[in-house]
């Protein structure tokens, strides 16, 4: 039995070095990142439970590093974060964000010389919806059956990438005689293209 307390007691002091050994690990890769070579960040939000809890992170988009997690997604989940940047005399100069009118000016009043981008998918869906309200207001305003009947169905031939349009349905020959037909609904969708 005591060979056994021996070997269990080893064992023990083995996995608490281990254990020792991977903290110090994890502290030292993962710990607070440097924030002085920094120049390009993203903003943005997850769902973190059911409810409505979310948190802000930020990122660094040349390294691919978690720089910062906040609680919530206000500009006030930010504050910490501008503290460090400007303590680090971090020279940002580009940040990527969603159009969430709190990051937006979050970052345009900590980081005024900063170029903001916005990413491509709330881009596309911004004027996919008002493509789709453009197309629904023309057709309320066709005087004419022809005209009427050319937009009828043509909602998801507007949104869909051109490469996914299916020539054995017509759908090509349908999105161009819409087009024709009509020059705003043609321009909006050459600039959602």
């Amino acid at each position: 039995m005591s060979l056994v307390l021996d070997v269990a007691r080893h064992l023990c002091v083995g996995w608490d070095l281990i254990r020792d050994i991977e903290h110090r690990h994890l502290k030292e890769k993962f710990s607070r990142p440097r924030l002085k070579e920094v120049q390009r960040i993203a903003i943005d939000e997850i769902a973190v439970r059911k409810g409505h809890k979310y948190l802000t992170l930020v990122l660094d988009l040349d390294r691919g590093n978690v720089l910062f997690v906040g609680n919530g997604r206000k500009s006030e989940a930010l504050t910490p974060f501008w503290t460090r940047l400007k303590t680090a005399g971090a020279q940002i100069k580009a940040v990527a964000i969603d159009m969430s009118p709190a990051y937006i000016k979050a970052v345009t009043e900590n980081l005024p010389n900063a170029m903001l981008g916005f990413d491509r998918f709330h881009l596309v869906k911004l004027f996919n919806d008002k493509l789709s309200e453009l197309r629904r207001q023309l057709y309320r305003e066709a005087s004419g059956l022809l005209e009427k009947n050319v937009l009828k169905g043509t909602r998801w031939l507007l949104l869909k990438n051109q490469d996914n349009l299916n020539d054995n349905h017509g759908e090509s020959a349908r999105l161009q005689e819409a087009l024709a037909l009509n020059k705003p609904l043609a321009t909006a969708y050459y600039l959602k293209e």
